[in-house]
């Protein structure tokens, strides 16, 4: 019997593979043998689905994980009665996913855009693309909460920059202190901005 791996399209394979990859081994950790071996693909199937190569197969996992990563977190925006528990809870599953995970699976940007930013001009574009796309949907819960364009904007910048940087300083530590600590900074400033604009 197939498992759902194998019985997956190759070219939804192969992205599948590289995203895992990225995620834990960065952009020039991960090779293309280990991506196809992952995928259980033949070697010629990635440059048949990939005719830019490694770069162009970056890009596109980039963009895809990075839709499918910012689709989750607001998800759990959405789900949330409320915007202050909605921030609590993105940082509180950040932290579950990271001790389940035992500190691999991060943020699967986070990973990449460290690493390319001053020497892969397409990956870093691809990487601002996505932080930006995140910023937007961000942004969108916030002023649905009754916060002008301008605060909510600075309020999404913020909650991702502090998610972020927390994921560094976790994975670095093993601990998800760091995560704890964001979460409750993001709580203040954006109960704070409520309060301002007299929608707390």
């Amino acid at each position: 019997m197939a498992t759902p791996v194998e019985s997956a399209p190759t070219k939804q394979r192969i992205l599948d593979s590289t995203a895992a990859q990225f995620m834990r081994h960065g952009y020039t950790g991960t090779g293309l043998k280990q991506i196809v071996a992952a995928a259980n693909a033949p070697f010629g199937s990635l440059y048949h689905h990939f005719p830019g190569g490694k770069q162009a197969l970056g890009v596109e996992v980039i963009h895809r994980s990075g839709a499918m990563y910012g689709d989750l977190v607001m998800s759990v925006f959405d789900a949330a009665p409320d915007l202050l528990t909605g921030v609590h809870d993105c940082f509180e599953g950040a932290a579950a996913v990271l001790v389940a995970t035992d500190y691999a699976d991060a943020c699967p940007i986070e990973t990449v855009a460290l690493e390319v930013a001053s020497s892969n001009e397409p990956l870093r574009v691809a990487t601002a693309e996505v932080f930006e796309s995140w910023i937007v949907s961000a942004s969108a819960r916030f002023r649905a909460a009754g916060l002008d364009d301008s605060t909510a904007r600075e309020l999404a910048i913020a909650f991702i920059s502090l998610l972020e940087g927390a994921f560094i300083l976790c994975r670095a530590s093993r601990t998800t202190e760091a995560l704890e600590a964001a979460g409750r900074t993001a709580a203040v400033v954006v109960e704070a901005a409520l309060r301002d604009a007299g929608v707390s």
